[in-house]
C-alpha cells in the first residue's frame, strides 16, 4: 500500500509526454512508407497512455502539409478520437484566462467541454509545415481543435507597425503544489523573428500574477517553439540568448535530429530539449538517429527526464 507521502508526490507531480515534428501524411503515395507517420504517431500516443502522463506536448509540424489529404485528417482524427476521449479524470486545472490562450470560438481547455469526455488532452502549437494561412489566418491544426481534439495554443498575430509585435500569454497549469507556466511560440519565418528578438519591446512576456501562497518565482516556466536551432546563417535561425532566463525548460521544435536530453546553456540558466522528428524526411545524418519522446516529471521547481525509444521508427542507414 501507497504511503502517504507517495500519494502527495504523485498529487503534486505533473507527467508530460513531450514529442515534435510528426510529419502525418509524409510521403503518403509510397506504397511501402505512407503509413510510416501515422504508426510513429500512434506509439507516442501509446506511450503517452502508458506511461500515464496528465497531457501530450507537441512542438509543431503535426502535419507535413500545409493543406493535408483527406486520408491524412481522417487517419489523425482516427488516433487522436482512440486514445484522447475516455473518461479517465484529468488530474491539473488550468487557472489563466484560456481567452487569450486559445484563439478559438470556445476559449477553453477541450477538457472542459460538458459535451466531450477528454482525458488525454493534446496541447500543441503549429509548426513552418501547418502553419496559418489566408484571409481568416487558419491552420489544419485549427480544424483538429474546432474538433475539440487537441489545444491549439502559441498562435500569434503580429501587431504593431514595422518588425511587428507578438505579445505571449502563458497557459498556467496547477496540480497540487506544482504550478508550471506554459509558453507557447507558433513558427514564425526565422529572418523576421530574429529581429523581433533584437528590437526592444517587439516580445513581450507575460509572467504569473502572484497571488496567495504562489508567487511569481514558484512557477515552473516552459517554453515550447518550433524555429531553426542550427546556426549556418545567423540571420537564419534563433539564438538560445535571446530567450529570457526565467525560464527553466525549453522544447525546441523543427530540428529532425533526436538530442532529447536536457542541456543547460551555459549562463541562462535554462535546459533545452530536442526530440526531433519521429518520421525521417531527408537523407541526413541527424535522420538517421534513434528516434525518442521523452516523458517530463515536473514537482515544484524540479524536473526528470526519462528517454522513452520509439519502435516502430523505419530505420534509416547512410552508407558512406
Amino acid at each position: 500500500m501507497a504511503s502517504s507521502t507517495e500519494d502527495g508526490d504523485a498529487a503534486s507531480t505533473l507527467r508530460i509526454l513531450v514529442a515534435t515534428d510528426c510529419h502525418l501524411g509524409y510521403m503518403e503515395k509510397d506504397e511501402v512508407r505512407r503509413h510510416d507517420s501515422f504508426h510513429a504517431f500512434e506509439e507516442i500516443c501509446s506511450v503517452a497512455e502508458r506511461h500515464r502522463v496528465d497531457f501530450v506536448l507537441l512542438g509543431g509540424d503535426l502535419f507535413h502539409e500545409n493543406k493535408p489529404s483527406r486520408s491524412t485528417l481522417v487517419k489523425a482524427i482516427e488516433i487522436l478520437r482512440r486514445y484522447c476521449l475516455n473518461d479517465r479524470p484529468v488530474p491539473f486545472q488550468v487557472v489563466s484566462d484560456q481567452t487569450l490562450n486559445f484563439q478559438n470560438a470556445f476559449g477553453h481547455v477541450n477538457y472542459e467541454d460538458p459535451h466531450f469526455n477528454v482525458g488525454l488532452p493534446v496541447f500543441t502549437i503549429h509548426g513552418n509545415h501547418d502553419d496559418p494561412a489566408g484571409v481568416d489566418n487558419l491552420s489544419v491544426v485549427d480544424i483538429l481543435s474546432a474538433c475539440n481534439l487537441v489545444n491549439y495554443f502559441g498562435k500569434t498575430v503580429l501587431g504593431g507597425s514595422g518588425v511587428g509585435q507578438i505579445t505571449l500569454h502563458p497557459i498556467l497549469i496547477k496540480k497540487g503544489s506544482t504550478a508550471v507556466a506554459l509558453y507557447g511560440l507558433g513558427n514564425i519565418r526565422d529572418e523576421r523573428l530574429n529581429r523581433m528578438f533584437q528590437t526592444p519591446h517587439a516580445v513581450q512576456w507575460m509572467r504569473p500574477e502572484s497571488q496567495e501562497g504562489c508567487q511569481v518565482s514558484d512557477w515552473f516556466n516552459i517554453l515550447v517553439l518550433h524555429q531553426n536551432r542550427v546556426k549556418t546563417n545567423p540571420k537564419n535561425a534563433i539564438n538560445e540568448h535571446f530567450l529570457p532566463r526565467f525560464l527553466d525548460f525549453i522544447v525546441w521544435g523543427h530540428e529532425h535530429e533526436c538530442l532529447v536530453d536536457p542541456q543547460e546553456v551555459p549562463g541562462m540558466g535554462f535546459h533545452i530539449s530536442q526530440p526531433g522528428s519521429s518520421v525521417a524526411t531527408s537523407l541526413i545524418d541527424g535522420e538517421s538517429k534513434p528516434k525518442h519522446v521523452l516523458v517530463l516529471e515536473i514537482k515544484g521547481n524540479q524536473y526528470r527526464p526519462t528517454k522513452i525509444p520509439l519502435m516502430s521508427v523505419r530505420p534509416l542507414s547512410i552508407l558512406r
